[in-house]
């Protein structure tokens, strides 16, 4: 049997908190700044904090740091929590609806446009754009490199 109190700022609060933590990692690396023998400075939002205070810089001991980033590393043969539960794949739909309704969300309107994309191309990594594909390679098989162009020109040359 499991013991849950009720949260103090009540389900939104939790929803919150809990969103902060589904889809991301530990940290980003956008987000530290500089690290050397004495400690690593790093950028975190204070939520409760409004406007430009909410962007407050920290410096922590390297082993402080280490000890910190460890808490968010979930243990071998754990899953993230958007694999389960109220967002896993089969009960997605029903749950979110549940959800909004004892929240008294307003459901999201369906201008029926269809969720998947109708451009198929892989995005750049770099910039977001569409890459456009010159060539698949053989799985295992290592892609041919250009000809040489030296024995292009005794080709040319007899």
């Amino acid at each position: 049997m499991t013991y849950a109190k009720a949260p103090f700022a009540g389900p939104e609060a939790v929803l919150a908190y809990l969103s902060r933590y589904t889809h991301r990692v530990a940290i980003s690396n956008h987000r530290l700044i500089t690290f050397d023998e004495t400690g690593v400075t790093f950028r975190y939002k204070d939520y409760r904090r409004d406007g430009r205070d909410r962007q407050q810089i920290m410096t922590l001991a390297v082993d402080e740091f280490i000890r910190r980033f460890l808490l968010h590393l979930l243990p071998r043969g754990f899953h993230r929590i958007r694999h389960y539960g109220m967002l896993a794949g089969s009960a997605r739909k029903t749950s979110l609806a549940l959800a909004r309704e004892l929240l008294h969300v307003a459901t999201p309107i369906d201008d029926g446009t269809p969720g998947e994309p109708d451009d198929f191309r892989p995005s750049c990594p770099c910039c977001g754009g569409r890459m456009i594909v010159i060539e698949v390679f053989e799985r295992w098989r290592q892609p041919r490199g250009p000809p040489d162009a030296t024995a292009t020109n005794r080709e040319t040359a007899s």
